[in-house]
């Protein structure tokens, strides 16, 4: 309990500084807000002009899509760290938490907040409401249950992803260019569903970077199109399990990686 309230208050006292400067932080949320809908926009154009794809309807893909933005905005706020972990490194910044009694992970990823995370946040919630009125979903408990599961082990695999390949600086310093290059491939081919895309490319973005399971195996379950899929049902099922024990191993990577750390002064 202690550990998670110094945590909160990380976070809070991050929080509190970004919103210092409110007009920054107005600007930051709204501009986030009309980057990813503009996104957005994009697939609508093209679904619209040819009615479905991949045999999924536009309230689908919409729903799709509001799912995967939703769990990047979550990992938006928690995560987003990471990308400037090899500065924190650099600078020697990084000497620091090592002789604070908290874990230096959690101190990374609370030095700061990105208030446009918030208009992730709030674009997937969007697409989602606005979604859920035109797919064919039964929302019983369960239904609901899956969904909340689902955006949070979504948040989850791209977090781990992108702390298993921050790890990497410890050895090599500068991994910055890899994690931006494995965020845009969650981006880009987490909207549309795997069906469209070649079959080798499918199993390279679930098994080699598992973007099938922040919003599309979910998805297919919740809306029931999972038939076709390029792996069993149930591990679509298991989605928000796979992002549990992403995360934990990411965390085990982290702290072996965390061995080979050598102070900036040396």
């Amino acid at each position: 309990m202690h550990r998670l309230d110094a945590i909160l208050t990380l976070a809070g006292a991050s929080l509190r500084s970004e919103f210092q400067y409110r007009a920054n932080v107005v600007t930051s949320i709204v501009g986030g807000l009309i980057y990813q809908l503009t996104g957005f926009l994009v697939v609508f154009i093209i679904v619209d002009r040819f009615t479905e794809l991949g045999g999924w309807t536009l309230p689908e893909i919409t729903f799709l899509y509001g799912m995967r933005l939703t769990s990047h905005g979550i990992f938006y706020a928690t995560i987003s760290q990471m990308f400037e972990f090899d500065r924190v490194l650099i600078n020697g910044e990084y000497d620091r938490f090592l002789v604070r009694p908290m874990s230096p992970l959690v101190q990374v990823l609370t030095r700061k907040l990105r208030v446009n995370c918030f208009g992730d946040l709030l674009g997937g919630l969007i697409l989602l409401l606005a979604a859920s009125r035109g797919v064919d979903v039964d929302w019983s408990l369960a239904a609901i249950g899956m969904l909340l599961a689902a955006v949070v082990g979504g948040a989850l695999v791209e977090g781990a992803v992108q702390i298993a390949l921050g790890s990497l600086s410890f050895r090599y310093l500068n991994t910055l260019q890899i994690r931006v290059v494995a965020n845009e491939i969650f981006n880009v081919y987490g909207n549309y569903p795997f069906r469209i895309f070649p079959g080798l490319l499918q199993y390279l973005l679930t098994f080699a970077l598992p973007v099938a399971f922040v919003a599309y195996l979910p998805a297919s379950v919740i809306l029931d199109e999972t038939n076709g899929l390029h792996v069993s049902t149930t591990l679509a099922v298991a989605a928000p399990v796979i992002g549990v024990a992403l995360f934990m191993l990411a965390l085990l990577f982290w702290r072996r990686m965390s061995r080979h750390y050598q102070s900036a002064g040396n």
